[in-house]
């Protein structure tokens, strides 16, 4: 696989989330800055390959020198998206954070836990994870379904809790809420890590990303909570 000609990045950030969080949005934002790195799922091989990248490598030691090389922008800041189950792999053969100089950390999380989990719930079964990607099949409420999905997001977010707190790191933190609302300054939280708040700016013209939340959101989650709201029992995680 060709990388860009240029010296790899010396500084950059992760942003730890859980799916159906707005992440892909957030990435477009970002790299549409032409600033802050170029965040994408770059430790998931599969999607790379996907995604255009037809020799993207599984070997998580070189995923790191993409990151570096084709996740960085020119002044040298690089950007990786990155999930809890990601992490379990690659912790298997690297130590990502001493291979990821300069790295800080983004925490993007969504207060709508069930829009999340009705969200992961529909891209699970139509395989339309970006809204510039067609529905493969429709999607069908399934109450089952959008129950683990309400269980595996809230996982996901008690395991980047215990993360930051039990290595004393206050990332910079971003609700999906927040991204929606106002993007641009989303951008500037991410920003303002490497001191280009107020000149890191969206370029509208290159954001083609869409929120998908639509009336079957709000459907479904009248139906699910019809169903299974029940005020005397605990999930377990």
């Amino acid at each position: 696989m060709t990388t860009p000609a240029r010296p790899a990045a010396d500084r950059g950030y992760a942003i730890c989330t859980s799916g159906r969080s707005g992440s892909n949005l957030l990435c477009q934002y970002l790299s549409s800055t032409g600033l802050l790195g170029h965040p994408l799922e770059y430790f998931n091989a599969a999607g790379r390959r996907m995604f255009g990248l037809a020799d993207y490598p599984d070997e998580p030691d070189k995923q790191v020198d993409c990151i570096r090389t084709i996740g960085a922008t020119r002044n040298g800041i690089y950007g990786v998206k990155i999930f809890p189950g990601q992490l379990d792999v690659i912790a298997k053969s690297i130590r990502w954070s001493e291979r990821l100089p300069g790295l800080r950390f983004v925490r993007l999380a969504r207060r709508d836990l069930l829009g999340q989990a009705i969200s992961w719930s529909r891209a699970l079964q139509t395989g339309q994870w970006q809204s510039t990607v067609p529905a493969r099949a429709p999607a069908v409420y399934d109450a089952d379904q959008i129950h683990q999905c309400l269980r595996a997001a809230a996982s996901d977010d008690a395991r980047w809790d215990v993360f930051f707190a039990r290595n004393g790191v206050e990332p910079a933190a971003i609700t999906y809420e927040e991204l929606v609302a106002d993007p641009q300054a989303a951008v500037d939280r991410v920003a303002s890590l490497f001191g280009l708040c107020g000149v890191a700016c969206i370029a509208p013209d290159k954001v083609h990303l869409a929120v998908q939340r639509d009336a079957m959101t709000e459907e479904w989650r009248a139906r699910f909570l019809a169903e299974r709201r029940y005020l005397d029992a605990i999930d377990e995680l």
